[in-house]
């Protein structure tokens, strides 16, 4: 009898549904998985392997991410950024305690008040300048631990890259870590886009994580090629309780766990995470140069990694949008926001360039 992992079924079983011409800027999310990673999902399936993360990929895993985070490091595969954030949150908080974080956080602004509902977290934001937090801005926030009448800041959430494209250096997380510890908080990293960053900086990651002082990060793979899937990853262990309780009390425990942590593998056990997170950044840098000789388009935010976000007449972008798929970033302002990805082409990024300068010029 044939192994029901290894039957093809009929051709008919199987249609594509999408035109995979059509090329969008809207999220790095909207773009497929990369074929290695689907490789490597193909190679993980068949036989039976432990469910709930007794799996020989996710034990590897762990050396996987030692190797990129330093001995200390332990993964813990989740579905998805918003669950990483809130149960990275969770294990590093008390029941009364607050995140200070910037205004423009995905934790603040893109997640449904996920921490609050989900986690019970005060979130205590901050306007910050391109979306990244300093000392001092920390400090607006970070105060009245005796006061027992105020949610008591203990974590400092920090995003690489930021929400608005900006990217810290090491040194600037180092600062924050010392900043934080020094009034007793901790530090969370959510690492959505950090391939990006590591792209951009030119450095290991663990060197604006482990190295500057980092307690724990989400880790993104969806945005950077993988079906689905994202991990905490304990950097400091003392600074978390209770994780594999809270993960699974979250809805992020997978069953078949082995699917998400053979994907991280893939991605990380080579070369694969920082070629494709460097390809992405470097077409929002050619995005980049290609709009800002158009004249009426202003660029709002320095481009350091795979996103331009833009202002630009309401109308025009109204236009772009029935030509090409991207998102308003502050409507009444007309800033928009446009992505790059893995399998963004040279030629969409001049494709498009060519559309907004036409829109422009019908003006």
């Amino acid at each position: 009898m044939a192994d029901p992992a290894t039957v093809t079924p009929p051709a008919t079983d199987a249609i594509r549904r999408h035109d995979p011409e059509v090329r969008g800027f809207a999220s790095d999310n909207y773009a497929g998985a990369h074929p290695e990673i689907l490789a490597a999902l193909a190679l993980a399936n068949g036989g039976h392997q432990v469910a709930y993360g007794e799996d020989d990929y996710t034990a590897h895993l762990q050396d996987v991410m030692r190797a990129h985070f330093g001995p200390t490091a332990q993964a813990f595969p989740v579905f998805n950024g918003t669950g990483a954030n809130v149960v990275a949150l969770q294990a590093a908080t008390e029941r009364w305690g607050a995140v200070v974080c910037a205004s423009s956080a995905h934790i603040n602004v893109d997640e449904c008040g996920a921490p609050e509902r989900v986690g019970g977290l005060k979130l205590l934001h901050v306007p910050t300048e391109h979306g990244k937090l300093t000392p001092e801005l920390i400090d607006r926030e970070a105060f009245g631990w005796e006061d027992e009448h105020r949610a008591q800041p203990q974590i400092v959430s920090i995003t690489q890259t930021t929400e608005l494209g900006t990217c810290y250096t090491p040194e600037e997380i180092r600062e924050i870590c010392d900043h934080a510890h020094e009034r007793g908080m901790k530090v969370h990293l959510d690492g959505s886009r950090i391939a990006n960053a590591a792209a951009t900086l030119g450095v290991p990651l663990r060197a604006f994580t482990t190295d500057a002082g980092v307690d724990l990060l989400s880790f993104g793979g969806t945005k950077n090629g993988m079906v689905f899937g994202e991990c905490v990853v304990v950097l400091n262990p003392d600074a978390v309780r209770a994780m594999k309780h809270l993960r699974k009390m979250s809805m992020q425990l997978a069953s078949k766990m082995r699917f998400v942590s053979a994907q991280f593998e893939a991605l990380l056990s080579g070369d694969l995470w920082l070629r494709s997170a460097g390809h992405a950044n470097a077409m929002a840098a050619r995005l980049h140069e290609g709009v800002r000789g158009i004249e009426g388009v202003e660029v709002l935010h320095p481009v350091e990694s795979n996103a331009v976000f833009a202002r630009l007449p309401h109308d025009v972008s109204e236009r772009l949008q029935k030509r090409y798929r991207f998102y308003f970033w502050n409507e009444a302002a007309g800033d928009v926001r446009w992505m790059c990805s893995f399998d963004t082409t040279e030629a969409d990024v001049d494709a498009f360039t060519a559309a907004i300068a036409e829109e422009m010029a019908k003006r």
